[in-house]
């Protein structure tokens, strides 16, 4: 009877160790779990102040100054743009050197 007892002690400390540890690592999962909820919010946040940014930075406002301020470009008037003309002749000679 002693010898049942004594497996039937070993058994149970054996399952409540077991149980310890399987209450902790489910405790650290879940740490983690939320974590990572925490970061996925966080990642969630910066993307849509990101994509804010983006479109504030795409006006064409802004876009009309840079191109006039550091590029130097300024809009297309009458006097300085060039029209090319299209002639048949021109297109059956070019099209002559290329075969």
């Amino acid at each position: 009877m002693t010898r049942l007892n004594l497996v039937l002690l070993l058994a149970l400390l054996a399952s409540s160790l077991y149980l310890v540890s399987v209450q902790y690592e489910s405790r650290r999962l879940f740490s983690d779990l939320d974590k990572e909820r925490s970061q996925a919010r966080q990642i969630e946040t910066d993307k849509e102040r990101l994509q804010a940014e983006k479109r504030a930075q795409a006006t064409p406002s802004r876009v009309e100054r840079l191109a006039r301020e550091q590029l130097q470009m300024r809009p297309a008037t009458p006097a300085v743009t060039h029209y090319v003309s299209y002639s048949a002749n021109a297109a059956a000679s070019t099209l002559g050197r290329v075969q």
